[in-house]
């Protein structure tokens, strides 16, 4: 019986070591392969992440979207709010030199110089703020094939009046289809409303520069001229 029970743990033991030998077998051969695979996962995988942009989500790009067409709508309602305060206060001190000055220049040759440096200053202040205000549509002819290929602004009335009702209707219907071409529509719509606005700007800015150096030099003329009267023998 003692000698069945050491021939037994002999084999025990001997098919422990052969099941350890085995899993360390199975253990280095299932390291080296995945070392390569692995490694050629992380150099394929690297470069795409780093050359590769995924554009943001379309919540955000609708957000964007929002705020750059809200942005640019506000400035248009600034400029032309400060365009007609410009006309406004212009035509009002036009209407007072040629009421109430104009009449005395043949009693008061003096009022002449300051009177005409005011009324160029605010003749020049008015012409540049009705330019920012007023309107200019540029109208282009175009069909369904233009549209296909970014060549007019869909979203812009002045391109699509010319076109018939049932072509309007198809071009919205292929560009609401078509995401990339719906965002290129509505990228060149916002640059075609802020060159609008840089016009509108810079010509606010010549009338409002006028308007301030033909107040300075006017009531300085006038100044100068009282000044000068007031030391005149009588």
């Amino acid at each position: 019986m003692s000698n069945d029970l050491h021939r037994a743990q002999a084999q025990l033991e001997q098919a422990r070591a052969e099941l350890e030998q085995a899993l360390h077998q199975a253990g280095g051969d299932g390291a080296h392969a995945a070392s390569p695979v692995s490694d050629d996962k992380s150099t394929e995988k690297s470069p795409e992440k780093k050359d590769k942009k995924e554009p943001g989500t379309a919540r955000g790009i609708e957000t964007m979207f929002r705020s750059a067409y809200r942005v640019q709508m506000d400035l248009t309602g600034l400029a032309d709010n400060k365009a007609n305060m410009m006309i406004s206060i212009n035509s009002i001190i036009i209407s007072i030199i040629l009421a109430a000055v104009a009449p005395k220049l043949d009693a008061n040759p003096w009022l002449l110089l300051p009177t005409l440096v005011l009324l160029i200053g605010n003749l020049v202040s008015i012409i540049y703020a009705i330019q920012a205000a007023r309107p200019r549509i540029f109208h282009q002819v175009i069909n369904l094939q233009d549209l296909r290929h970014s060549k007019g602004n869909l979203l812009f009335f002045g391109n699509f009046a010319d076109l018939k009702e049932d072509e309007f209707t198809r071009a919205m219907c292929e560009l609401m289809e078509d995401k990339p071409l719906l965002y290129d529509t509505m990228i060149r719509n916002i640059y075609g409303l802020g060159s609008v606005l840089n016009r509108k700007f810079n010509l606010l800015q010549i009338a409002y520069t006028s308007f301030m150096v033909g107040l300075i030099l006017g009531v300085s003329s006038f100044i100068g001229v009282f000044v000068w009267l007031s030391q005149q023998p009588r």
